[in-house]
């Protein structure tokens, strides 16, 4: 029940509607154990001492206690569902906060696919039980509770008989429950995994095709799909050992209620009506008992699904606002890195060792490096995607930490190497950092980032509705929106993280023009591949293993002889062939 009160903040401001469900609960069960008192008394005080003019009035007066029946079970029913419903609703959007504000570390080993299940599946066993289950449960008790009092004023020797094997009922469904909740927690756990596996495939699905590997895929589900099956299947044996001892227990009851309940009929103890009625009780008596593995069942699932969704609730937010945090509107942009070393965990090399450099407002930085340098690491830390495991970060002279995250998230613009758009239109996508930004600032973005040209020329121009992930896009037009959206939130520090990767040269070029007016007054932080893209910088360093190995301006680390030259020459000495060879023809 841990999992419950942990979650109970959810659920339990909502106790109203619970409790009125409840009440209605109450009327619909004592008007059903009602029934057969009224067939007893048609049976022994109408039929069988011919007060036949009874008959009538008592079917009416049972056509009247259905149609209250109908309406409090209307009640009883809509607040239950009311109560899960408005419960999961705010569970739900609490979820989903949760996932926004959880650092990059979690998503580092997160699977989309299981959080995808746990937001839908679990939230769902979880709302099905608070309304159906519990109610459900109680239901049992009530009727449990009111039949058995009936059964007793008509005979106490009877209803112990009757009785007698419950004790081994009870025994058989704890036994059940205690098998079946790791069942269950199996189930969800194999599910999410189908989840993450046909999530993967779908987003990956151009790889799959270019490699030729379907089949792959195809084993590869097949193998989560059969490990969901395996976990069904277990869960499905459990209740099919169980479900028929609990149902043997409950009609050996029956049987001994036939012969014991015949014999005081016979012998004038119990009145033929009686025995009739008897019958109906100890069946609102069984039943519930025989059906309290499928309530420990709906248990079961939300246990495990509310597990699940605590793992999420439960994660720490490891990167949070200090409590005298300070909300800036703009900030100047001079950035200082002192000795900062970085560390993923205690597993993982160090991704940078002992950084330290300072960029000047308004200046460009370039970092190049071979991948796994350290380059991105590094510009991640400026938005307090990581903390630094060691050192200090100062942004115009302040600790970062000293900022508010919002704030200074807000004054730092990313272009990611891989850009993602959202299923929106393009306008939306370009304002998405400035949700307020007019059109005339869309535009003007757009038009820096060189996207304007192709814009205007599709269907619906600014208002085109993009497919998922961008699709209908080439990898560059994509590329030239996510740079438009960097520009229109109007940031102090600009990061591109090679973010013309997926541009020709001769994009590239126009854009990296256009970027000069953009930077002018920012500080901008580039990540390139391509020296091409970095000989503006006012500063470049150069990372190898996590360190700066080489710093300087472009035309100083070509004479260096370090690795700057290494990768200068690499770059460009096809080009160098190709005009020797040219050279040598015109000469020939």
């Amino acid at each position: 029940m841990d999992t419950f009160k942990k979650l109970k903040s959810f659920y339990w401001p909502y106790k109203k509607y619970f409790i009125i469900s409840l009440v209605f609960l109450l009327f619909v069960t004592v008007i059903t154990v009602v029934y057969p008192i009224i067939l007893q008394v048609t049976i022994d005080e109408a039929v069988l001492k011919g007060n036949y003019n009874w008959i009538p009035y008592l079917a009416l007066g049972f056509v009247g206690l259905m149609i209250i029946k109908g309406i409090f079970t209307y009640v009883h029913q809509y607040c239950g569902d009311l109560f899960g419903i408005v419960s999961v609703y705010k569970l739900r959007n609490s979820l989903y906060e949760k996932l926004q504000f959880l650092p990059f570390r979690y998503y580092d080993n997160a699977k989309t696919g299981d959080l995808m299940s746990r937001l839908t599946a679990d939230v769902e066993a979880f709302r099905f039980f608070l309304s159906f289950g519990i109610t459900e449960f109680i239901r049992f008790i009530l009727l449990i509770t009111i039949s058995f009092s009936v059964m007793m004023t008509y005979s106490w020797q009877l209803t112990l008989v009757t009785l007698s094997t419950l004790p081994f009922l009870a025994v058989a469904v704890y036994r059940f429950d205690k098998a079946v909740h790791p069942a269950f927690r199996g189930i969800r756990k194999s599910f999410g995994k189908l989840n993450t596996n046909v999530q993967e495939n779908l987003s990956g699905i151009n790889t799959v095709k270019s490699l030729s590997r379907e089949n792959y895929q195809i084993d590869k589900f097949n193998s989560s799909n059969g490990n969901y099956k395996e976990n069904y299947l277990f869960t499905s044996n459990i209740w099919a050992k169980y479900f028929p001892l609990m149902e043997l227990m409950g009609n050996l009851s029956v049987v001994l209620l036939l012969g014991y309940g015949g014999y005081l009929v016979i012998n004038g103890s119990l009145q033929p009506g009686e025995l009739v009625a008897f019958y109906s009780l100890v069946w609102y008596f069984i039943w519930p008992i025989m059906n309290l593995g499928f309530t420990i069942n709906l248990f079961s699932q939300a246990k495990a699904s509310g597990e699940r969704l605590l793992e999420i609730l439960d994660e720490s937010e490891d990167i949070e606002d200090s409590p005298n945090s300070i909300k800036l509107p703009h900030l100047d942009g001079e950035v200082e890195f002192q000795h900062v070393t970085l560390q993923y965990n205690d597993e993982s090399e160090k991704a940078l060792k002992d950084v330290s450099f300072v960029a000047s407002k308004g200046s460009v930085i370039g970092l190049i490096g071979e991948t796994g340098s350290g380059k991105t690491s590094l510009t991640q830390l400026l938005s307090r995607f990581y903390e630094p495991t060691s050192g200090k970060i100062l942004i115009d002279g302040r600790d970062i930490k000293d900022y508010s995250i919002q704030s200074l998230r807000n004054n730092v613009g990313v272009v990611l190497q891989e850009s993602f758009l959202f299923s929106s239109t393009i306008a939306s996508n370009i304002s998405y950092g400035k949700p307020d930004a007019s059109m005339e600032e869309i535009v003007k973005a757009a038009k820096i980032a060189q996207a304007h040209d192709f814009i205007i020329e599709l269907p619906d121009g600014y208002d085109t509705i993009l497919g998922e992930r961008g699709l209908g896009l080439s990898g560059g037009q994509k590329q030239r929106i996510a740079i438009a959206r960097a520009i229109c939130t109007d940031p102090s520090i600009l990061i591109l993280d090679d973010a013309t990767s997926a541009v020709d040269m001769e994009t590239e070029f126009s854009i990296q023009k256009a970027l000069q007016t953009v930077m002018k007054n920012r500080t901008t932080f580039i990540i390139a591949h391509r020296i091409s893209s970095l000989k503006h910088a006012d500063e470049i360093l150069v990372l190898e293993n996590g360190e700066v190995v080489e710093r300087g301006k472009h035309e100083e680390l070509l004479s260096s002889g370090g690795p700057y030259q290494r990768i200068y020459e690499i770059q460009y000495k096809d080009q160098k062939k190709i005009l020797q060879g040219q050279e040598s023809g015109g000469r020939a």
